[in-house]
């Protein structure tokens, strides 16, 4: 049941009854309101229910206040469907979902509430020819909705799982960016250090090949000048000789 004010809530799919003030004499079913989550058992073959009283514990009225603060209830119609009417909720379901953007395809609340609003439309009408046939869709219907329950809270413990695992990734990643930022650091100090060592042995190895050079021609020099003393020797022995 909704307590709000009448302007504020929103047209349902569901046949309803014009609003009767909770001041007046609103008993108009003698069976108790079920409790959310008690199920609804069907009634005995041989006993024959109150329409009334089983469309209004399947379909509960809806309750609210207007500006003054006088309170209504709203029964669910108990008027029945004709294959016009029918033909007509299809209609007013395909401009619902029209009106509101509802999505085509997905997680959708909107189409998800209109689809539901139509379905308890569908039960009041089965209900009115068939009480017990109303009260079996009902618990076609209850198990649909825990069944959808169950999948979102499945979902929704995804989400979480994932977004746990997605902040736990990021964290992960910063830290390995911030190592791979470390040995890339490391990486280019050693690759300088690479090019001043190479710069040194070049340097080293051309002055090596310098001294090398120098000596090597100095030493030539040298045999040279004994080569030419020595020529000058043999030639003033041989002088002496004669």
């Amino acid at each position: 049941t909704n307590m709000s004010d009448p302007s504020r809530l929103r047209e349902s799919l569901v046949k309803l009854d014009v609003p009767i003030e909770t001041g007046a004499d609103v008993s108009k079913s003698t069976i108790a309101r079920p409790s959310k989550g008690k199920k609804i058992t069907l009634p005995p073959v041989e006993s024959k229910p109150n329409t009334d009283d089983i469309l209004h514990a399947i379909l509960p009225p809806r309750e609210f206040a207007d500006e003054s603060g006088k309170g209504f209830l709203q029964y669910v119609s108990n008027q029945p469907a004709s294959r016009l009417d029918v033909i007509q909720l299809q209609e007013k379901l395909d401009q619902k979902l029209m009106e509101r953007q509802a999505r085509e395809t997905g997680i959708c609340p909107v189409r998800e509430e209109l689809y539901s609003q139509c379905f308890d439309e569908l039960i009041r009408q089965v209900t009115l020819n068939c009480p017990e046939r109303g009260l079996l869709l009902l618990r076609v219907r209850d198990e649909i909705r825990m069944t959808i329950a169950a999948y979102q809270t499945l979902y929704q413990s995804s989400v979480t799982f994932g977004t746990r695992k997605q902040l736990q990734a990021e964290q992960g990643k910063a830290d390995l960016e911030k190592r791979i930022e470390d040995l890339e650091h490391n990486k280019k100090g050693l690759e300088n250090k690479v090019i001043e060592l190479r710069n040194k042995c070049e340097a080293i190895e051309k002055r090596e090949n310098e001294r090398r050079a120098m000596e090597e021609k100095k030493r030539r020099e040298e045999i040279d000048f004994l080569k030419y003393q020595g020529q000058h020797l043999e030639s003033f022995l041989k002088s002496l000789d004669k």
